[in-house]
C-alpha cells in the first residue's frame, strides 16, 4: 500500500490531491469517494492508492461503469448530507454524465429556491497525452459555460491540495479538472522531470497539515513588466519557460494562473494588463468558444484602453486530437508557439 505521509511535504501533484483527501476524510466523516476502479486499484493515476485500505467501503466506493450513474448517485448523496468527491477517469468520459452535471447538480439549488444544496467535487484528468481524440480533450470550457458550477485547474502540488480542500468545503457543485503530464512531475527536492523539461522551480510543494487555497484569487507565478500570459494547468510550466528563454533577450514576462476559471479574478488580470499592456492567453483547449475567448474577449470590454498591442491567443485549432505522436505535438500548443505569441505582442 502506498499512501503519502499526511505529516511529510508533497512533493508530486498526486501525493498533494491524496493527502488532501486523507486529511478531509479523517476530518469529516460525510467526505466519500465514488468512482470506477477507485478502491482496489486506486484509480485511473492511483490518486486514492491505499485509501480504501484506510476508510472502507462504505466510504471508498467501485462504481460500474456508468459516467451518469456515478454522477447521480454522487448528486443525490451530496443532497442528503454527504460530501462526495467523484472521479471520472479521463475528462472525455464527462460528455457520458452531462445531464446530471449540467442539468442536475448546477440547476438544482436554484430551482429549489436555495433549500438544498449540493456540495459535490468531480475529479477528472484533461489533457493530451498520445491517446487520441476520445481521451486528451481539454474540456473546461463546456463547464465555463453552464452557471452552477466552479471550475478548478491546479498547476502544482500546492495548489492542488489547497483547492481540493476548498473543493470539498464548498456547498457547490465543482468541476476540479487534474492535467495527466502534471500528476507526477516533481517540486524541489525531486529528481523527475516532465515533458517540458525540469520544472522544479515552479513546482511549488504542499505543506503538510492544513491550509486552503480560495477560489477566484489568480496566482502570479513569475512576475514581469513587458507581457502578461494568462495560462492554465500544464501550459502555465511552458507559459514560465517561455518566459525564462525570452528573459535571456532582455524581455520581462508575468505568468498568471488563474488557478480557477469560475469564479475568475478578473481584477488580477487587468491589474496585470494595465501594468504591461500587452496579453498572450495560453489553453490546451480549442480556440473558438475556449477558456483564451473568454478571457480575452473580457479584457477587450473592460481594459480595451490598457492595450498597446491586439491580444493574441496560443491554443488548440478546432480539430480532434489526433494519435500520431508528430500530429499531436503541431495542434498542442508548445513553448515555441507561446515565445512566438509573445515576440509577435511586443512588435504589436
Amino acid at each position: 500500500m502506498k499512501t503519502n505521509n499526511t505529516g511529510t511535504e508533497a512533493r508530486t501533484i498526486v501525493q498533494a490531491l491524496r493527502q488532501a483527501l486523507i486529511e478531509e476524510m479523517t476530518r469529516d466523516e460525510c467526505v466519500v469517494l465514488l468512482g470506477e476502479d477507485i478502491g482496489v486499484f486506486g484509480g485511473s493515476y492511483r490518486v486514492t492508492e491505499g485509501l480504501l485500505e484506510m476508510f472502507g467501503q462504505d466510504r471508498v466506493r467501485d462504481t460500474p461503469i456508468s459516467e451518469i450513474a456515478i454522477v447521480g448517485a454522487a448528486i443525490g448523496a451530496a443532497m442528503t448530507g454527504l460530501r462526495p468527491v467523484v472521479e471520472i477517469q479521463f475528462n472525455d468520459f464527462f460528455a457520458c454524465a452531462m445531464d446530471q452535471i449540467c442539468n442536475q447538480a448546477a440547476k438544482l439549488r436554484f430551482m429549489m429556491g436555495g433549500q438544498v444544496s449540493i456540495p459535490m467535487v468531480v475529479r477528472a484528468p484533461y489533457g493530451a497525452t498520445g491517446r487520441a481524440a476520445q481521451h486528451s480533450q481539454s474540456l473546461e470550457a463546456w463547464f465555463m459555460h453552464t452557471p452552477g458550477l466552479k471550475v478548478v485547474m491546479p498547476s502544482t502540488p500546492y495548489d492542488a491540495k489547497g483547492l481540493l480542500k476548498t473543493a470539498i468545503h464548498d456547498g457547490n457543485p465543482v468541476i476540479f479538472l487534474e492535467h495527466k503530464l502534471l500528476y507526477g512531475s516533481k517540486s524541489p527536492g525531486g529528481k523527475a522531470k516532465t515533458a517540458v523539461g525540469d520544472l522544479k522551480d515552479s513546482f511549488r510543494p504542499a505543506p503538510p497539515g492544513e491550509y486552503t487555497a480560495p477560489f477566484g484569487v489568480a496566482d502570479i507565478k513569475r512576475p514581469g513588466k513587458d507581457v502578461t500570459v494568462v495560462a492554465t494547468g500544464y501550459m502555465v510550466h511552458k507559459a514560465i519557460q517561455a518566459a525564462t528563454e525570452l528573459e535571456k533577450e532582455g524581455v520581462s514576462i508575468e505568468v498568471i494562473d488563474p488557478r480557477t476559471l469560475v469564479p475568475l479574478d478578473k481584477a488580477a488580470i487587468l491589474s496585470s494588463v494595465q501594468k504591461t499592456t500587452r496579453l498572450v492567453v495560453v489553453s490546451e483547449d480549442v480556440r473558438t468558444c475556449g477558456m483564451t475567448a473568454e478571457i480575452a474577449a473580457m479584457v477587450a470590454e473592460e481594459g480595451l484602453y490598457y492595450l498597446n498591442a491586439p491580444i493574441r491567443r496560443v491554443c488548440v485549432p478546432d480539430t480532434p486530437i489526433p494519435f500520431a505522436p508528430a500530429m499531436e505535438a503541431a495542434v498542442i500548443p508548445q513553448t515555441v508557439d507561446i515565445v512566438n505569441a509573445i515576440r509577435g505582442v511586443m512588435n504589436g
